[in-house]
C-alpha cells in the first residue's frame, strides 16, 4: 500500500490511484475505517455502519486490477444521511419513534451513487427529522465538530459534515430544506452544495418536500461536482425530479468568473444578523472574485421578509409531523420540536395558500434580480459554530438569530447555492461564504466556488 493517507484524498485523487494501482478501494476503505475507529468515539458522526462495504471494496479492487471499473465512482466510499433510505439499513431520522426495520429499497440518489460504483459505508447522524441546526438528536445523542469538540458541527446534516471534516471518506450526502447542507458545511470548513430544486431526485419525500433538496458535502468543489453527476439522475418515484441530462458537472468548472456579475447581498428580505468574522469572509471573497475578473458590487434583491415566510412554512410542516404521532408518544420527541409545533397550531389551508403565493413572489424577485447578476454572494451563517452541549431554547427565534437567516431564502426560491470555506476566525474555527445563482444554473455556483477554492486553499483539521 502507498504511504499516502488514503482517508484524506479527494475522490478524484482516489480514482487516479485506483487506475494506477498505487491505492486500491480496499486500501482506501481500511484507511477510512482506521480513522473512524480512532476518532469517531469523540465525534459521533454515524447512525449505522454498513458491514457489506468491505466485500464491495474487495470486488471493486478486483475490477480495477482487471482494468474493468464499474462506473465513474467505482470503489469510492460514500456516506448517506439518515433521512435517506439505504436498502438493508434502518432509516431512523434521529428519532426514537421511527421504525427500526431495515429499508426495503434504496432511495433514488443512493441508487444513482451505487450505479456509478460508489460504496455506501455508513449512515450519518441528523437532527430529529432534520428539524434544527444544533447537531444532536434523541436517538443518537450529540455529534461534535472535528475542529473543536466543544462546538456543534451544525445540522441537520450534522454527521455528514463532521465526517467530511474528520476524513471519514471523500463523499457525503446531506439534505437541505433551510440550510441543512450549507450550515454544517460552513461550521465544519467543508464544501456544501444545495442543488437546484428537483436536480437530485428524492423518495420518500420528507416533511419539507416543497423546498427540500439533497446534495453533496465534500472537501473539494470538484468532488461536489463529481458526486452531483452521479446523484442527479431522473427517477420517476419523485414527482419533482428534473429530466436526466447525463451531465458531468465538472465540465466548465475551471472556466473562472471573468466578466460574470456578482451581487453582494446584505439584506435577505430583513435585517439579518451577522458577525464580524462572517462579514470579513464575504469581503475577502468579493475581493478574490474581483481579482479573478468578476464585476462585483452591492445590490438589493428586493425580497419580501423571508423570515416570516420561511418560519411559517417550517413551523407548519413540523406541526403536521408531530401531530401524526399519538399524543402519549410525543414526549419522546425533541422538546424543541414540540415547542415549534405548539407555536404553529391553528394554521389554515388558506394560510398555506397565502404562504405559497408569497414564496412565488420571492422566486419571481430573485429571477428578476438574476437578469442583472449572475451570482449572489452573502454569508452562509450569521455566527460561528454554537456550543455542542448547549440546550436548544426558543427555536422559533433561534431560527433567525443563530441558525438560518442567510440560507433559507434560496430554499424558498429553489435556486442553487453553495457554502465554501473562506479562512479562519481568530479562534481558529472555519469561516465561510455562500454563493447562489439563478434556478438551474448550478454550473455557475460550482465555477465561482472553484475560483475561490483556487484563490484561497483551505486545510482540514490536523487530527
Amino acid at each position: 500500500m502507498s504511504d499516502i493517507d488514503a482517508s484524506l484524498l479527494p475522490a478524484e485523487d482516489l480514482l487516479a490511484h485506483f487506475a494506477r494501482g498505487s491505492i486500491t478501494p480496499l486500501d482506501a476503505l481500511n484507511a477510512i475505517g482506521e480513522r473512524i475507529t480512532r476518532l469517531n468515539p469523540a465525534i459521533n458522526a454515524f447512525a449505522a455502519m454498513r458491514p457489506q462495504a468491505e466485500a464491495e471494496a474487495a470486488a471493486a479492487t478486483a475490477r480495477w486490477h482487471a482494468g474493468r471499473p464499474n462506473g465513474p465512482l467505482d470503489g469510492v466510499p460514500v456516506t448517506i444521511k439518515d433521512l435517506v433510505d439505504v436498502a438493508g439499513l434502518p432509516t431512523r431520522r434521529g428519532s426514537r419513534l421511527t421504525d427500526p426495520a431495515p429499508a426495503a429499497a434504496d432511495a433514488p440518489l443512493v441508487m444513482g451513487l451505487r450505479a456509478a460504483g460508489a460504496i455506501v459505508i455508513a449512515k450519518t447522524t441528523t437532527t430529529e427529522f432534520g428539524w434544527k441546526t444544533p447537531g444532536d438528536n434523541p436517538l443518537h445523542g450529540i455529534t461534535r465538530n472535528p475542529w473543536n469538540g466543544q462546538f456543534t458541527p451544525g445540522g441537520s446534516s450534522s454527521g455528514a459534515a463532521a465526517a467530511a471534516a474528520a476524513g471519514f471518506g471523500p463523499l457525503h450526502v446531506g439534505t437541505d430544506a433551510g440550510g441543512s447542507i450549507r450550515i454544517p458545511a460552513a461550521w465544519c470548513g467543508v464544501v456544501g452544495l444545495k442543488p437546484s430544486f428537483g436536480r437530485v431526485p428524492q423518495w420518500p419525500l420528507g416533511a419539507f418536500a416543497p423546498v427540500a433538496v439533497a446534495g453533496p458535502i465534500t472537501r473539494t468543489v470538484r468532488d461536489a461536482a463529481l458526486m452531483l453527476s452521479a446523484m442527479a439522475r431522473f427517477d420517476l418515484r419523485d414527482p419533482y425530479a428534473l429530466p436526466d441530462d447525463n451531465r458531468d458537472w465538472r465540465d466548465g468548472i475551471e472556466d473562472g468568473v471573468a466578466e460574470l456579475r456578482v451581487a453582494i447581498l446584505r439584506n435577505p428580505g430583513f435585517d439579518a444578523p451577522v458577525d464580524e468574522d462572517s462579514l470579513a469572509a464575504v469581503d475577502d471573497a468579493a475581493r478574490l472574485l474581483a481579482e479573478a475578473g468578476a464585476e462585483v458590487e452591492e445590490a438589493d434583491a428586493g425580497l419580501p421578509d423571508m423570515r416570516a415566510l420561511f418560519s411559517r412554512i417550517w413551523g407548519v410542516a413540523l406541526t403536521r409531523l408531530v401531530t401524526a404521532y399519538p399524543e402519549d408518544a410525543r414526549a419522546q420527541l425533541d422538546p424543541g420540536l414540540l415547542d415549534v409545533a405548539a407555536a404553529n397550531i391553528g394554521a389554515t389551508a388558506l394560510d398555506m395558500i397565502d404562504y405559497e403565493a408569497a414564496r412565488l413572489q420571492a422566486s419571481h424577485a430573485m429571477a428578476q434580480f438574476h437578469r442583472r447578476y449572475d451570482l449572489v454572494l452573502c454569508p452562509s451563517v450569521p455566527n460561528q459554530a454554537l456550543l455542542a452541549d448547549a440546550p436548544t431554547t426558543n427555536p422559533v427565534e433561534a431560527l433567525w438569530t443563530q441558525w438560518a437567516p442567510w440560507t433559507c431564502a434560496f430554499n424558498l426560491t429553489r435556486q442553487p447555492a453553495i457554502s465554501i470555506p473562506m479562512g479562519f476566525t481568530q479562534a481558529g474555527m472555519p469561516r465561510s461564504v455562500q454563493l447562489a445563482a439563478a434556478l438551474y444554473r448550478d454550473d455557475l455556483v460550482l465555477r465561482a466556488a472553484r475560483t475561490l477554492e483556487h484563490a484561497a486553499p483551505f486545510s482540514m483539521p490536523d487530527l
